[in-house]
């Protein structure tokens, strides 16, 4: 079981999504807002106990300076940029009222388009040993291809599963507006399935074949 320290991360993301959104409405009676947190929460949860399960991969994910040079900031602007973009637009909304509510049925399609997404970048997490924060081939772990779980689906899981959180949080959120900043910020993360794809086939043994078989990247049967 992780120890309490490993939680902390887990606390902290928490108190910046919580700052950004409660500062930007100018509110704590913000029902929508809990539920993103407490979504958030329970996928951080769930990726602490994953990571304390494989210490190897816990290091290789704390290991950020090993990356692509390109990959540093597109991960600072998908992780936190635009994420926070999105908190912020949202609040700002709800504050002062800039579009219309969405139905309720939006609300409860996020929430479920939400969990699901976290789930299935879980069972990425779960099914890849590989799974790192950074675009690098792990030579010194010996890196080969995964081809189990989702990876038989798609190319690259954990992006379909990030991409599709960052789109419901609007719907959580009863925002309109934040659908600015989130579509934007599922299209970096589109562009870094690119490059990430690119550098794959050009530097990991196999990947090419895998890529033949698994015609996907995020989502099939579009891309």
């Amino acid at each position: 079981m992780p120890t309490l320290k490993k939680f902390v991360p887990v606390v902290f993301s928490l108190a910046i999504t919580s700052l950004c959104l409660f500062g930007s409405s100018g509110r704590l009676n913000w029902p929508n807002a809990w539920a993103l947190l407490a979504l958030n929460f329970a996928a951080s949860v769930a990726s602490t106990v994953l990571f304390s399960r494989n210490p190897a991969l816990l290091a290789e994910r704390s290991n950020v300076k090993a990356g692509k040079s390109w990959d540093k900031p597109i991960v600072a602007f998908v992780v936190l940029l635009g994420p926070v973009a999105t908190w912020i637009t949202a609040g700002l909304d709800t504050r002062y009222h800039w579009s219309p509510d969405m139905p309720p049925s939006a609300f409860f399609a996020g929430i479920v388009i939400g969990a699901l997404s976290a789930a299935l970048v879980a069972w990425a997490m779960h099914s890849n040993k590989f799974f790192s924060s950074v675009v690098r081939i792990q030579k010194d772990r010996g890196h080969v291809v995964v081809t189990s779980g989702p990876y038989r689906f798609v190319r690259h899981p954990g992006y379909t599963g990030m991409s599709a959180f960052t789109l419901a949080t609007p719907l959580i959120l009863n925002s309109r507006w934040a659908f600015v900043p989130a579509l934007v910020t599922a299209a970096v993360t589109g562009l870094r399935t690119i490059l990430e794809d690119r550098t794959l086939h050009n530097e990991l043994e196999g990947y090419a074949d895998y890529a033949r078989r698994v015609k996907y990247r995020l989502a099939p049967p579009i891309w």
